[in-house]
C-alpha cells in the first residue's frame, strides 16, 4: 500500500500539484486520468523518486517493488529472448518460457525470439521494454502509455494479463474502453488537486460534475448572503441606532471568507467542414495490389467500395499494411496492380504519421494552417487555432517546440480548414487526452462524409464503424459488417488457435425471467427510498432559498423602519435557514453517490445475466 500525503508540486511560476493525498490499496487497479500537462507522467516520475517535490510525503513499504514502463530505449543483450530473460529473477532466471509466453502475447513471433532487439522498430522495442517490466512481476505496476504501441490483438491480451495480475496497478491510456475494462478505480488530477473513486470514468467525470454543481450552487448562496451583509454594513454604519448591528455583520463577514471561481480547462470546439458529393459512390477500389520490395505483398487483389456516408474501419496487428493502404487511397504511393477510382466531387482530408512527420518544424502554428488553405482570412485561421487550443501567443509556437499531442491538434487544423466529402485518418488519438478523444469521435460521428479510420481502439470501432477492412491470415479482405459482428463471426485467429470457445449452459427463459425480476425488485427496494429522500431534500432546499430571499427582502424593509425586534427575528430565520442548506447540500452529494453507485451495480448484475 502506498500512501502521499500533502504534496505539492511547482514549476517556476506554474502550480502544478496543491496538497495531493491519496492512498493506493491492496489489489486495486487505478486508471490515472487528466488533461495532457495535468501532472500524470510528473506524478509517476515522484512516486519512482525520479522527482522532486516541494512538500508533503510518499509513504512506500519496506521491500515493495515498483515496475515501470521505461520509453528510454537501452538493450545489452544479442536476442530479444535474453534481453527478456534478465528480468526473471531468484529461481525463474531459466524460465524463459514465462517471457516467450507475454513476448507472444504483445504481438512477437517465434522467429523474432533470436532478433537483435536493436534491429525492431521503435514501437516494437517499446513492447520489449514492456515484457520486461510485465516479467519481473513487482508489486506495483506503473503503465505510462502502454497502449500507444500495441495493435488490437496485442491489447486484448495485456487486457487480460492486467486483469489477472496479483499486485497494484496505476495506468495511464488515452484509451478509455482499455482503461474501464481494466481498472478498479479511476483517479483525476483535476485544478491541481487528485480525487480518487471507486469505479469507472464515466462515473469520475460524472461525480466531477455533480460536486462542481453543488459547489456553484453553494457559491451563489454564499456570495447573495456577502452581498446582503455588505449592503446592510454599507446602509447602516453611519447610523447610531444600527451601529452594533453593522459592526456584528462587519465581523460575520470577515469570518466567512470567499469562494473563489471555479477553474475550466478549456476543450477541443472543431467540426469538419463538409461539402456535398453527388454520387453515392466516392470512391471505387478494384483489385488492388502492393508491395515495397516486389515480392512480400502487403495487400493481395483487395477490392472494396466507399459510400459517401460510409464509416470503414482498418484493423489489424501492426506492420501488416494497415497505413500503407490509407497512403495508396491518398495517393501518395502507387499501386503495384489495381487501380483506385475517385469520383470528380471528391474532396479528401488526411491525418496520416507520415502527414505529421512533414509539418514544417521553423514555422509557426498560425502559419502551417494559412499553409493548408491561402484563401481563408487571418480570423478565420486564427479562430482554427483556437478551437485546436492555440489561442493568443499559442498560436505564435513553433512546431519543432511542440509534443505530439500538439502536432496531432495541428493536423486536425489543418483538414478542417478545408471542405471535404471524405476523411482518411491513421491513429488519429494517438498522443490526444481522453476529453479530446471524446470530442474527435463525436465529430466523426457527426461528419455527414465518408470515413476510413484506421485504430485500435476497440471503442471507436464499436461506437463509428459499418464495415471492416482487416488485415489478418496473410491477406486484407473487406468485411460488410461492424466491429461486434466481425468479433461473433470471424475473430482473431491468435485468440481462438488451439482452443475451443468455452461455452457455459444457458439459462432457460422463464429462470433467466425470474432472476431478472428478482434483480429488479431487489433494486427498487434499495433504490425507491433512497430517490424519495432525494427528491425531499432538493425540495426543501428550494423551500429553504426562497424563505431566505423572501426574509432578506423583509428585513430591508424592516430596517427603513427601524423596527429591531423584526430585524433580529428575520436575521435568525435567514440564518438557521442558510445553515439548513449547507447540511442539506452535502446529504444531497451523498445520496447522489449512493443512488449512482447502485444504479451502476444492479445494471451490472442484468449484464451479467443476460450475457
Amino acid at each position: 500500500m502506498i500512501q502521499v500525503n500533502g504534496i505539492v508540486k511547482q514549476f517556476g511560476p506554474q502550480m502544478l500539484f496543491e496538497d495531493v493525498s491519496f492512498v493506493l490499496g491492496e489489489r486495486e487497479r487505478v486508471g490515472l486520468v487528466g488533461r495532457n500537462g495535468s501532472g500524470k507522467s510528473t506524478l509517476f516520475k515522484m512516486v519512482l523518486g525520479e522527482e522532486s517535490y516541494d512538500e508533503g510525503v510518499i509513504s512506500i513499504p519496506k521491500n515493495y517493488r515498483i515496475g515501470s514502463l521505461k520509453q528510454h530505449i537501452e538493450f545489452s543483450e544479442s536476442s530479444v529472448l535474453k534481453e527478456c530473460a534478465l528480468s526473471l529473477i531468484g529461481d525463474e532466471a531459466y524460465d524463459t518460457y514465462k517471457a516467450e509466453k507475454i513476448l507472444f502475447g504483445l504481438g512477437f513471433e517465434k522467429e523474432d525470439m533470436e532478433r537483435d532487439p536493436a534491429t525492431f522498430s521503435g514501437g516494437y522495442q517499446i513492447r520489449i521494454n514492456l515484457a520486461k517490466v510485465l516479467l519481473e512481476m513487482p508489486n506495483l505496476l506503473l503503465l505510462d502509455e502502454p497502449t500507444n504501441y500495441l495493435d488490437i490483438v496485442s491489447l486484448r491480451w495485456l487486457k487480460s494479463f492486467l486483469r489477472s495480475f496479483q499486485g497494484e496497478v496505476i495506468i495511464i491510456t488515452h484509451d478509455r474502453e482499455f482503461m474501464n475494462d481494466v481498472t478498479t478505480h479511476t483517479m483525476g488530477i483535476s485544478r491541481r488537486q487528485v480525487k480518487k473513486i471507486k469505479g469507472g470514468t464515466s462515473k469520475f467525470y460524472e461525480q466531477l460534475e455533480l460536486e462542481d454543481e453543488i459547489y456553484e450552487k453553494t457559491k451563489a448562496n454564499h456570495d447573495r448572503k456577502v452581498k446582503e451583509m455588505t449592503d446592510f454594513v454599507d446602509r447602516f454604519r453611519a447610523k447610531a441606532t444600527k451601529a452594533v448591528q453593522a459592526q456584528s455583520r462587519l465581523k460575520q463577514l470577515e469570518k466567512m471568507g470567499s469562494m473563489g471561481e471555479l477553474e475550466y480547462e478549456k476543450g477541443l470546439g472543431f467540426h469538419f467542414n463538409h461539402v456535398e458529393c453527388p454520387g453515392k459512390i466516392i470512391m471505387n477500389v478494384e483489385n488492388l495490389s502492393f508491395s515495397y520490395d516486389g515480392v512480400d505483398e502487403l495487400i493481395h487483389n483487395l477490392s472494396f467500395i466507399v459510400g459517401r456516408n460510409d464509416r470503414i474501419g482498418i484493423i489489424g496487428k501492426n506492420g501488416k499494411g494497415k497505413s500503407t493502404l490509407l497512403n495508396l487511397l491518398a495517393r501518395e504511393l502507387t499501386p503495384v496492380e489495381g487501380i483506385v477510382k475517385n469520383h470528380p466531387s471528391l474532396q479528401k482530408g488526411h491525418f496520416g504519421q507520415t502527414n505529421i512527420s512533414r509539418l514544417s518544424e521553423n514555422i509557426t502554428v498560425v502559419d502551417e494552417i494559412t499553409a493548408s488553405n491561402p484563401d481563408l482570412s487571418i480570423s478565420r485561421i486564427r479562430g482554427i487555432c483556437g478551437t485546436m487550443l492555440f489561442e493568443g501567443e499559442m498560436a505564435k509556437k513553433k512546431i519543432k517546440v511542440l509534443s505530439g499531442g500538439e502536432r496531432s491538434r495541428v493536423m486536425l487544423g489543418k483538414i478542417i480548414a478545408n471542405k471535404t466529402n471524405l476523411l482518411l485518418l491513421d491513429e488519429p488519438t494517438n498522443h490526444l487526452d481522453m476529453e479530446s478523444i471524446e470530442t474527435l469521435s463525436e465529430e466523426i460521428g457527426n461528419y455527414d462524409g465518408a470515413v476510413l479510420v484506421v485504430t485500435h481502439s476497440e471503442m471507436l470501432l464499436r461506437k463509428l464503424v459499418n464495415k471492416l477492412i482487416i488485415f489478418h491470415k496473410g491477406k486484407a479482405e473487406f468485411f460488410d459488417g461492424g466491429y461486434e459482428e466481425f468479433l461473433d463471426k470471424i475473430g482473431w485467429e491468435e485468440e481462438l488457435s488451439g482452443k475451443e470457445k468455452i461455452t457455459t449452459p444457458k439459462l432457460g427463459r422463464k429462470e433467466l425471467k425470474a432472476m431478472r425480476s428478482e434483480i429488479i425488485n431487489e433494486r427498487s427496494k434499495i433504490l425507491n427510498p433512497l430517490k424519495k429522500r432525494l427528491e425531499v431534500v432538493e425540495h426543501r432546499i428550494t423551500e429553504l432559498e426562497e424563505i431566505v430571499e423572501k426574509s432578506n427582502a423583509a428585513m430591508i424593509i424592516a430596517s427603513e423602519n427601524s423596527d429591531g425586534p423584526k430585524i433580529g427575528k428575520l436575521s435568525k430565520i435567514v440564518s438557521d435557514s442558510e445553515e439548513e442548506i449547507d447540511i442539506l447540500f452535502l446529504e444531497l452529494e451523498e445520496l447522489t453517490e449512493s443512488v449512482d453507485l447502485k444504479t451502476e451495480e444492479f445494471e451490472q448484475r442484468i449484464l451479467k445475466l443476460e450475457a
